[in-house]
């Protein structure tokens, strides 16, 4: 312990630390961030690193953008909390009400914000439920998401998430909620099968759990165009299309998390768009500010907000919705995000970069621990096996894909290990050039990480 420094034991006694393994973390302490700018943050030893993963893939506009801090500045000089409860509103809130609906890949009558993407996830769970009762659906509530998907952490958005790390003595899932199959070809087709087969087979098994389950009571499907957190997988060839289609069959819906694909990840302003889904439902939250402030927001459809009408005549109230619900500031900042997104055509930006994004993250499916290299837009993951050729993973407990983000911080490039993947997602300001330095630093972290596991045999 003699090398903690002050202010890192003054974390270990005071901070619980997300996604961390906390028995282990009260020897090694945390890295403490301490200035960023651009693509790079410094932490507080001076050591500069990129911010290979955009925060948790969220700073799209990367750090100290000076017309984000401005608008900032002018929305707390002018007023820095107003409420929406009872009627009241304020500028900003309606402002970027207008702009979601205007730029939605769903069918938007209105919008209802919230802090986060659990707590957008959250509410779309409660609307749907809300929704159901009011058009006397009472049993048909079950809501299906995917193995390895990943919608939030609170008590039902941790049931929706697919990982077995947010269930574990949680006492979760919660009744009601499903899981199929995650759309993982790597790992789930079955040899000699071809993408389209895959997805056929993924479809069918989804139409199998909704007529067992009984369709009257299936309400919504939800997913990540690109899986984030659960490996950072790309859907297959046609895997929407036959999942859309089953979801249209059985009068069930279907909610699109864009909370990381969505404002620009993968070469459109939404994930819906890149994979050709017609969602009824989007969920929003992370680069809506480009993380400078929190912000979620949840779209509404006309036959939900007409249920919503009914059931607050019946009611006299609708009953939802958190003291930030269209923070100010928070919306103050998500107008800015999108008019410099817009101005700086950030989405033609995304395309232009993205050819040598995907060069030399596909490049990397040849060094001789990464089983696949998978991506689309700025998003990619390099996923960490023990045999190439029957793609046999590691033993978890070795923590290699741990260990290989520890060496790529060695060389000043933070990315997330997610088991044994590693996930990467930096801000989309990025450059060729510095794309380069990622991939570099990311390379070198992988041949260090290949050493270590041959010192081990």
């Amino acid at each position: 312990m003699s090398s903690i420094s002050n202010l890192q034991q003054r974390d270990i006694e005071t901070l619980i630390h997300p996604y961390t393994n906390l028995a282990a973390f009260r020897q090694t302490g945390p890295t403490v961030i301490e200035r960023g700018e651009g693509i790079y943050v410094w932490d507080t030893e001076g050591k500069r690193y990129i911010e290979g993963l955009a925060g948790l893939w969220c700073t799209s506009l990367g750090y100290a953008n000076a017309e984000m801090i401005e608008a900032a500045r002018e929305q707390l000089s002018k007023l820095s909390f107003s409420h929406l409860f009872g009627g009241k509103s304020h500028d900003p809130a309606i402002a970027l009400a207008e702009k979601i609906k205007e730029l939605s890949p769903a069918p938007a009558s209105k919008v209802l914000f919230t802090c986060s993407g659990s707590e957008a996830n959250d509410t779309q769970i409660k609307l749907l439920w809300y929704y159901n009762n009011a058009r006397g659906l009472p049993a048909k509530k079950k809501i299906i998401s995917r193995h390895r998907g990943y919608h939030g952490v609170t008590v039902a958005t941790a049931s929706l998430t697919g990982l077995p790390a947010n269930h574990a003595d949680f006492d979760l899932p919660i009744d009601g909620i499903l899981h199929a199959r995650a759309p993982h070809y790597y790992r789930e087709g079955e040899p000699g099968e071809s993408e389209r087969e895959f997805s056929s087979r993924l479809a069918a098994e989804l139409e199998e759990m909704i007529e067992a389950e009984g369709p009257d009571t299936v309400a919504a499907f939800i997913a990540e165009p690109v899986m984030g957190a659960g490996g950072v997988v790309v859907p297959p060839e046609t895997y929407f299309e036959k999942i859309q289609a089953v979801l249209a069959k059985h009068d069930i819906m279907l909610i699109i998390d864009e909370v990381i694909c969505g404002f620009g990840r993968t070469g459109n302003w939404f994930g819906s768009q890149t994979f050709d889904i017609s969602p009824d439902t989007v969920s929003l939250a992370k680069a809506i500010t480009s993380a400078y402030a929190p912000l979620g927001a949840v779209t509404v459809n006309e036959d939900v907000y007409q249920a919503m009408l009914e059931q607050s005549r019946k009611i006299g109230i609708f009953g939802h919705g958190y003291t930030y619900t269209g923070h100010p500031l928070s919306t103050a900042l998500g107008l800015k995000a999108i008019e410099i997104y817009e101005r700086d055509d950030l989405i033609g930006h995304v395309r232009t970069v993205a050819p040598a994004f995907q060069s030399r993250l596909m490049a990397l499916g040849d060094h001789p621990i990464v089983g696949e290299a998978r991506g689309v837009g700025l998003i990619g993951a390099v996923e960490l096996v023990a045999d190439k050729s029957a793609k046999t993973p590691f033993e978890p407990k070795l923590g290699v894909g741990r260990e290989a983000a520890r060496f790529c911080e060695e060389e000043g490039l933070i990315l997330r290990p997610l088991g044994d993947t590693l996930a990467i997602c930096p801000p989309l300001i990025i450059s060729e050039d510095e794309i380069e330095q990622l991939f570099d630093a990311l390379a070198r972290g992988l041949d260090k990480a290949q050493a270590w596991l041959a010192k081990r045999d």
